[in-house]
């Protein structure tokens, strides 16, 4: 719930579905398409199910924390949304 919150603070309308549903197919059917080749296909075959969940953790946290994307300066997703919400409260503060 917490990732719809973030969008509907952020004043972005869903594409398809109810409040609670993904905002767009398309960006999650990249993401899991990514994450299959990136995890999931690199590896022939996995010894259990807790091996999948733990790349899959690994994954996350650097998909988040240290991944560069470009479209917003070769900085990783959260340094860029820690840079925007520091922003926000200093113009909280100006105003």
């Amino acid at each position: 719930m917490n990732y719809t919150q973030r969008l509907a603070e952020a004043k972005l309308v869903p594409s398809v579905g109810s409040v609670g549903d993904s905002y767009d197919n398309a960006l999650a059917e990249t993401i899991n398409g990514l994450y299959k080749a990136e995890v999931i296909w690199r590896q022939r075959s996995w010894p259990s199910a807790s091996a999948v969940e733990m790349a899959t953790l690994n994954w996350v946290e650097w998909f988040n924390n240290h991944r560069l994307f470009g479209p917003i300066g070769y900085i990783p997703p959260a340094e860029a949304e820690a840079n925007y919400y520091a922003t926000v409260e200093t113009l909280d503060m100006v105003a």
